[in-house]
Parts: structure tokens; sequence; C-alpha cells
């Protein structure tokens, strides 16, 4: 028996090597692809979305924008057109959560610099503030891409519908004065037909691997189509 075995070994390892590969493929073929949720307002907690758009279930998505990036160029969604790309708010002066975001934004900026097909955008939620000039020297200091990462100033009421009409992000509506923020740590993550696919914690390192996977998954989704 064992002569046998001998004799005909390379033959049974070959064998097993076939069959590993092909059940290998075979559970490939039969795995479901992995999706990522669209979200919809009615999904978000309320506080985060405009009362106008709660009720909404379907066909949500971010609107057109007009805004100034760091280098006083006008920003639009045309500059963003058949990109991924990840959000969030924020304000250059703030010292609790918003260096730790900027710091996980440098972080997902080094993941996805090469890649064409991913950008970042950071809206500042204290545009009176947060100048064309502020918001350059704020970039210089994180090691802001130009061509990856825009941060971006505008009209205050503008920055504020995006945020709670598109990006469901920010808890008030801004009317209260330049200091009236109460915006979240999300990092808000946008598909290229304009849908919210994820929200991750800004402030969590474990939630940016989390958001670099499901970047690769809509990469490979619209790979696909």
């Amino acid at each position: 028996m064992l002569h046998f075995f001998s004799k005909y070994k390379h033959l049974f390892i070959t064998l097993l090597i076939l069959s590993a590969i092909i059940i290998s493929l075979i559970y490939q073929a039969l795995k479901p692809e992995e999706r990522l949720t669209i979200y919809e307002p009615s999904m978000v907690q309320p506080e985060l979305v405009d009362e106008s758009i709660q009720y909404i279930r379907k066909d949500h998505k971010i609107a057109d924008f007009k805004l100034i990036n760091q280098n006083g160029d006008t920003i639009t969604q045309e500059d963003y057109k058949n990109k991924i790309y990840v959000a969030d708010f924020f304000f250059t002066t703030c010292v609790s959560i918003c260096p730790i975001m900027t710091d996980n934004m440098v972080f997902i900026q080094e993941e996805i610099k090469s890649n064409p097909d991913v950008m970042l955008l950071s809206h500042t939620v204290t545009p009176l503030i947060d100048s064309v000039a502020q918001l350059k020297k704020y970039a210089k200091e994180k090691g802001v891409i130009d061509s990856k990462w825009n941060m971006v100033t505008g009209d205050k009421k503008q920055i504020y519908e995006l945020a709670r009409k598109s990006y469901l992000a920010v808890k008030t509506t801004g009317d209260g004065g330049p200091f009236d923020m109460i915006h979240t740590e999300n990092f808000i993550l946008i598909d290229k037909d304009k849908q919210i696919r994820g929200f991750y914690d800004g402030t969590n390192s474990d939630e940016m691997d989390k958001l670099l996977h499901d970047i690769k998954v809509l990469e490979k989704h619209y790979s696909k189509s």
C-alpha cells in the first residue's frame, strides 16, 4: 500500500491542488456579491435631516453645489462627476473632534492619492471665519493634496442646506449666528451616482479601515457595470 502511494504521490498531490482550486472557484461563484446600502433620509437619525425630506425613502441624491476651495477656485459637482468621494463637515478653529477627523482624512488621502476615481471634500461650517486664506493655511499645515482634496467655503445657507438636505450630517440649520454649528464626526461615502453609501465615525481608526474597504467594494461594482 505504501509503495502504491509512493508511486503515485505526485498524482495525488496534483489532484489535491486541483480539488482545492475547483472548490475555491465554486465558492467564489456562489458567494453573493458584497453590496453597500443606499442611504435614504428616512433611514437616518431625524435630527440630522431637514424635516422637509425626512419622509423620503428612495432616489435621494446629493444636490448641485457651487463653493470655493482653498485655492480660490470654484468647485461644483462637475469636479466630482464620475468620482467616488468622501465628504465631511468641519471648521479650522475647532479644537475638539475636528483635528482628529482631519488627521484621519489625511490618512484616507494617503491611501487613495494614486487612485484617480476617488476624491475628498471637506465643508467648513463657519464660512464667515474660514476664508480662502484661512483654508489655504490650514490645508498647507495638514498636507492637503489639491488635486485630491477640496476644502470648501461659501454661502453659509447653501452649506447648511447641503449638510441637512444632501449629506444628512449636521444637527443645526445654521440660522443662529457664526458659532451655531453642531456638526457630526461623520465621514460620508458618496458613489458615482451621487448617492450616500455609508457613514463612518471620522474619529475612529477602525472605521477608516471600513471606509477604505467600502470604497473598494464600490470600485468593484463600477468595474463590472
